[in-house]
Order: structure tokens, then C-alpha cells, then sequence
């Protein structure tokens, strides 16, 4: 690696270890993620086992919490301690609005977020982020494992020079790119939105990398030539770079937790022909902010 890449995985990987008086945390990886525990979720958390909680998000991105046997309101309340709860688009035919069923049958071919990505990025006003509840894992007993990976590091680690050219520029991401090969749901219209391809996380004030392949058509500053070969360089960076990222490995009644401002995930499917289910609800964001 280059000494900026190196400098920049260090000033993650040596800030001190907080204390914790309500909940145990231990890191994933030296760079993002952790698992918590001394919490149990089908409860009505404290204010300061709350506070505690929301210090830990902030810090580790993502939150592994195991052996949590909740209901969907359980669910449900433990989001809104974060903000207010975002409906699902397209809404369910059947159900609770705000419960997003991620099921996967043995029949299969694909799944969606089978891809480095971030949830609805097209949207004006992105999720804060994801609570997802798995209850059910492929009848193999493995598989299916998610991949998160810190996008304030992928930014830190590029080159002074390429952040030069990256900081003021923007990014379309549009919202029908993620049904390819899918049909688009009938009344529904995919949103396309433009972001600061540089993003300000909103509480932390961190800058991050704010691109993905999933939802990122151009970038309208540069020619089409240009922007294509930027975005090329810019979505192998996660994949190229497997110090970005953590594996979290599902369990019957594991709930994650990520920041979906600063972090992408791949939702592996490596499990077919065995079905898996799951429950996710997400947390109302607000504008980005370069």
C-alpha cells in the first residue's frame, strides 16, 4: 500500500478503546464493525444504554446484536430510538408498512443486493440506515453472509490528488439501475436524485466516498468518457480492497444494524437452492451534504 493509505488505516486503527458501563463491544475488524452484547432488544432500552448505543453506532458502523428473539413491534421501537421509521418503497401488497420482508426462496436465481451497494441511494433524502432480523438461515447451515465495508476509509485512502479532483464534483444515482434484470413493480416509479460524490456524514462530519454500482450512472461534471472511467475506478475500490470491510456471519435471531450514510454492504448469495428469511426495517435519513 501507498504511505497515505497506510496513515489513513492507522488513524482508525489506533484511537483508543471506549469504556462502556450498560453494554460490552468488540470489534469485528480494526476498521468497521462489532458485535454487542448485554443487551436484550425485546425490551425498552434505558436512556443511558441508548446513549451508549448510539456512541457505538457512530463509532463502529455497523452493529451485530445475537440471539435477539423480537417481535416486529420489539423491532420497530428499538429503529425509532434512532429517528423516525421509513416506510417501504414500493409498499407491501400485505403487511406492516415499515417492515421490509427479505426472504429468499429455494428457487431462486438472484437476489437483490447481490452487489457492493447502498440502500436507495436514488432517493432524495437516503436512509439513516437498516435494522435487519434474520430468523431463518439457509437449511445448510452456512451461507448468505453480508459484507460491509467503511466508506470514510475508502475516501481517506485515496490519493491527495484524486481527492482534489472528487471533492466538489457531484453523482446522479438512479433508482431503475437496481431492477436490472428485474421487472420494475407496476405504479411504481424508481426515484433519481444527484449527490455530492464527497459526502459530510451529518453527525461525525467525517467525509466519505458517496458512489456505488448499484444506483451511480454519472458524474454530470465530466464527459461521458470521463465519468465512466472515474466510476469504474471508483466501484472496484471496495472490492479491490478487502481491509475496507468486515464478514458478518448470520445466525437464527441476529439483528445488524449499519449506517447506511457511510457504509456499503454485499449480501452474498452463495447459498442456492436453500431459502433464508429475514426482517428489515430502515431509519428515515436526510439531505446529503458535501
Amino acid at each position: 500500500m501507498e504511505q497515505y493509505e497506510l496513515d489513513a488505516v492507522k488513524a482508525i486503527t489506533t484511537r483508543p478503546a471506549r469504556d462502556y458501563r450498560t453494554l460490552s463491544v468488540r470489534g469485528l475488524t480494526p476498521v468497521i464493525g462489532a458485535e454487542v452484547s448485554g443487551l436484550d432488544l425485546g425490551t425498552e432500552l434505558t436512556e443511558e444504554q441508548l446513549a451508549e448505543l448510539k456512541t457505538a453506532f457512530l463509532d463502529h458502523q455497523v452493529l451485530v446484536f445475537r440471539d435477539q428473539v423480537i417481535t416486529a413491534e420489539d423491532h420497530k421501537r428499538l429503529a425509532a430510538s434512532f429517528g423516525e421509521l421509513r416506510p417501504v418503497n414500493p409498499p407491501p401488497e400485505n403487511g406492516d408498512p415499515y417492515i421490509l420482508e427479505v426472504a429468499t426462496s429455494a428457487e431462486a436465481a438472484n437476489v437483490f443486493g447481490n452487489g457492493w451497494h447502498a440502500d436507495g441511494t436514488a432517493d432524495a433524502e437516503p436512509s439513516l440506515g437498516s435494522m435487519l432480523h434474520i430468523t431463518e438461515i439457509p437449511e445448510a447451515g452456512s451461507g448468505g453472509d453480508t459484507l460491509f465495508a467503511n466508506m470514510y476509509l475508502a475516501y481517506d485512502m485515496l490519493s491527495p490528488a484524486m481527492k482534489s479532483l472528487l471533492d466538489g464534483l457531484t453523482a446522479v444515482h438512479d433508482g431503475s439501475l437496481a431492477f436490472r434484470g428485474h421487472p420494475i413493480p407496476p405504479n411504481y416509479t424508481p426515484p433519481c436524485s444527484e449527490h455530492p460524490l464527497v459526502v459530510r456524514h451529518p453527525e461525525t462530519d467525517r467525509k466519505l466516498l458517496y458512489v456505488n454500482p448499484a444506483y451511480t450512472s454519472h458524474i454530470p461534471q465530466l464527459s461521458a468518457d470521463e465519468s465512466r472511467a472515474v466510476l469504474d475506478l471508483l466501484f472496484s475500490f471496495v472490492p479491490n480492497r478487502p481491509m475496507l470491510a468486515c464478514r458478518v456471519r448470520w445466525e437464527p435471531n441476529t439483528l445488524v444494524f449499519w449506517d447506511n450514510r457511510c457504509v456499503q454492504h454485499h449480501a452474498t448469495y452463495d447459498y442456492y437452492p436453500h431459502s433464508r428469511y429475514g426482517q428489515r426495517i430502515a431509519i428515515n435519513g436526510g439531505p446529503l451534504k458535501g
